[in-house]
């Protein structure tokens, strides 16, 4: 086996906010299988402020819209990233044909690593054929499978997100201030999410929300992003009567402070999301509905008793319903469902009061 120094990182990921979290465990399994290298993680300039200071990441490479649909622009600062640090691994997880630029800009770098395309083979010289039937944490493990050329790997799995306690206290603060009595449980509600079609159907997300404030008297705390989820949530809250159960008012200013509210929370509870996936990465118990299109079983590493969720296959119709449309597939997900899957969870986290 070749000696080969490994000692500066490049993970490209764009994209959203739950694959840039997911994408942590391989930060994670590099740092643990290369303690001493530098690894550094290019994202879309909204995510990245949610990234800086992570102990495992030793630079935050963000780029903004305006850069990455300026082709010029954008091809000199991937051109600067690339030549300003000569890395030894880049590792290029959406292999799409602007984040091919990475590797075109660096054909010395030894392993230059990507998913098996039709259009990167010259470019990319490590393709590893990566499976969409494992979950997220296992396929991103396997970027990492080209380095068993420079030493076997040792497994690691997880990702985490520190939070400050300084940022925790001062959000709790706020929420008191917006009315949070913490003497109850507080739940995270994701009511709504920014694709409509993944929006689980609104009836029964109000039977299971009213079931968790008379069981466990606890305080709701309505999240949403940008103007048509507020319409969206603000709408489920007065058909609630307005109950004085539910936070709609509260807040987060960007990603850290929305990691700093669910920090303060015992539960979160709702649609699948980057907010769920965030709620994971900092340790608050988690449940989520997942709609057809998205595997549960993909997206949920880790589904154990601490995150836990339900899907169409989980239902009674599950056997009978393969060939369903998707809005049927669903609908197929019943409140009764949800809440017999829900209860014990909640039964464990909200009347010990959660993990505090």
């Amino acid at each position: 086996m070749k000696t080969y120094a490994v000692n500066r990182i490049l993970v490209i990921r764009y994209r959203r906010v739950g694959d840039s979290i997911l994408a942590l465990s391989l930060i994670r399994l590099l740092k643990a299988n290369f303690p001493e290298a530098e690894v550094d993680f290019v994202l879309d300039s909204g995510i990245s402020p949610l990234f800086d200071g992570h102990p495992d990441i030793h630079k935050v490479i963000a780029f903004t819209p305006e850069e990455k649909h300026h082709f010029l622009r954008y091809l000199a600062k991937v051109w600067k990233v690339v030549h300003d640090t000569r890395y030894d691994v880049i590792i290029d997880m959406r292999s799409t044909i602007q984040t091919l630029w990475f590797c075109l800009f660096s054909l010395h770098t030894k392993f230059r690593i990507g998913r098996r395309k039709g259009y990167n083979r010259f470019i990319q010289n490590y393709r590893p054929r990566i499976s969409w039937d494992i979950d997220m944490e296992e396929q991103n493990a396997m970027f990492a499978s080209p380095l068993t050329a420079v030493k076997p790997l040792c497994p690691s799995k997880g990702f985490s997100m520190p939070v400050r306690e300084s940022d925790k206290t001062s959000f709790r603060k706020y929420m008191e201030e917006q009315g949070v009595d913490f003497s109850r449980p507080v739940v995270f509600c994701a009511v709504a999410t920014r694709t409509p079609e993944k929006v689980w159907d609104k009836e029964r997300m109000k039977v299971v929300l009213r079931h968790i404030i008379e069981k466990y008297d606890a305080s709701l705390i309505f999240n949403y992003g940008g103007q048509a989820e507020e319409a969206y949530v603000r709408g489920i809250y007065e058909e609630m009567g307005s109950d004085e159960h539910i936070k709609i008012g509260i807040e987060a200013k960007g990603l850290p402070q929305l990691r700093a509210m669910l920090a303060n929370c015992d539960f979160f509870f709702g649609n699948e999301g980057g907010p769920r996936h965030l709620a994971q990465s900092i340790g608050v118990p988690s449940f989520a509905i997942y709609p057809p299109h998205v595997g549960k079983h993909i997206w949920l590493p880790q589904n154990d008793g601490l995150h836990q969720g339900i899907e169409f296959a989980d239902t009674a119709m599950a056997n009978s319903g393969k060939d369903l449309p998707y809005q049927e597939k669903f609908a197929a997900i019943t409140e009764k469902e949800v809440w017999s899957k829900v209860e014990p969870m909640l039964e464990k986290y909200l009347r010990k009061g959660g993990l505090a």
